[in-house]
C-alpha cells in the first residue's frame, strides 16, 4: 500500500479546503483525505462529496492539539509510507464586528494560523516524499500588513537568512506588544491576521531554503500562496472569487509536474509568483 499516492488537505470541511479537496479528487492519481476538526462535520463534508460522486477519505485532524497531528503522522507513515502533497489551509480569522480585545485575537490568530501550522509542517514535512508538494495557504493580507510593518520589520520578514527561531521570536513579540498596548509604536499594523500570515509566508521562505539544503535532489517543492477574496464563512458573501475559483492556484502548486522545478520558496498568487 505505501507506493500508493496520498494528498492530505488540513481544514477541510468548508470554504476553500472543502473545494481543494473537490478538485484533487478530480485531478490526483491517488488518496485525497479531507480533515477537520470535527469528526461530524468532517463526514458530513465526505458525503456531500461522495455525492457528486468523488471519493474523499476522512480523518480528524486539529491543528492546534499536537497529538492529534501526530496520530495523523504515525496513520500516514504506516498506510502510506510518506506524503505525496500537503496543503495546510486550516486558519481563522475573527469578524470585523468581533468585540475581543485587540491581544486576545492577536494571540488566539497567531496560536491557529501560524504555531499551529508550523506544527503540522514540523510533524509531517520529514514524511514528505520525493517530489513531494507543499502549498501554505497564506493571504494577500500578508503582503499588506508587511506594507504596513516598520522598515525594521520589513528587513527581517524579507531577510533570504532569517531562521525559523528567529521569525518565532518575532511572532511571540507581536503577541506580546499587543497584551502590553505597544504593537504600534513597535512597528506592527492593527491586523492579527494579517501578521499571523506573514508568519506562514515566511515560514514557507525559510522551510524551502531548509529542504534544498537538506533534501536536495529530491525534487520537493514547498510555496505559500494566496488564493484571493473568496467567498466564505471567514471573509462575508460580497467577495468576487468563488471557493473553487479560490482552489484553483492551491492545486495548481500541489499538482505541478514531477519533473518542475519550480516555484519553490514563493509568494504566488493567481498561479504567478508574486513578489515578497
Amino acid at each position: 500500500m505505501a507506493s500508493r499516492r496520498v494528498a492530505v488537505v488540513t481544514g477541510a470541511n468548508k470554504g476553500i479546503g472543502f473545494a481543494v479537496v473537490r478538485a484533487l479528487c478530480k485531478q490526483f492519481t491517488g488518496d485525497v483525505y479531507l480533515t477537520a476538526r470535527d469528526q461530524a462535520r468532517g463526514e458530513a463534508a465526505v458525503k456531500q462529496l461522495q455525492g457528486e460522486g468523488l471519493k474523499p477519505l476522512f480523518h480528524q485532524l486539529d491543528i492546534d492539539d499536537l497529538q492529534s497531528i501526530r496520530v495523523l503522522r504515525d496513520f500516514l507513515q504506516q498506510k502510506y509510507g510518506g506524503i505525496d502533497v500537503l496543503i495546510n489551509n486550516a486558519g481563522i480569522a475573527f469578524k470585523v464586528a468581533d468585540t475581543s480585545p485587540f491581544h486576545v485575537q492577536a494571540e488566539l490568530t497567531m496560536k491557529t494560523n501560524f504555531f499551529a501550522t508550523r506544527d503540522v509542517c514540523r510533524e509531517l514535512l520529514p514524511l514528505m516524499k520525493p517530489q513531494g508538494r507543499v502549498v501554505n495557504v497564506s493571504s494577500i493580507d500578508s503582503v499588506r500588513a508587511l506594507s504596513g510593518c516598520s522598515q525594521d520589520l520589513q528587513q527581517k520578514f524579507r531577510s533570504d537568512t532569517i531562521t525559523e527561531e528567529e521569525l518565532v521570536t518575532l511572532m511571540e513579540k507581536f503577541i506580546k506588544d499587543t497584551k502590553d498596548g505597544v504593537h504600534s509604536k513597535e512597528g506592527w499594523p492593527n491586523t492579527a491576521y494579517g501578521v499571523s500570515k506573514i508568519g506562514v509566508t515566511v515560514l514557507s521562505r525559510i522551510q524551502a531554503r531548509m529542504l534544498n539544503e537538506k533534501r536536495k535532489g529530491e525534487g520537493i517543492l514547498l510555496n505559500a500562496c494566496c488564493p484571493g477574496w473568496v467567498r466564505t464563512d471567514m471573509t462575508g458573501p460580497h467577495a468576487p472569487k468563488s471557493p473553487d475559483e479560490g482552489a484553483e492556484t492551491p492545486v495548481y502548486l500541489a499538482l505541478l509536474p514531477p519533473d518542475a522545478d519550480g516555484p519553490h520558496g514563493q509568494f504566488v498568487s493567481d498561479k504567478k509568483v508574486d513578489k515578497w
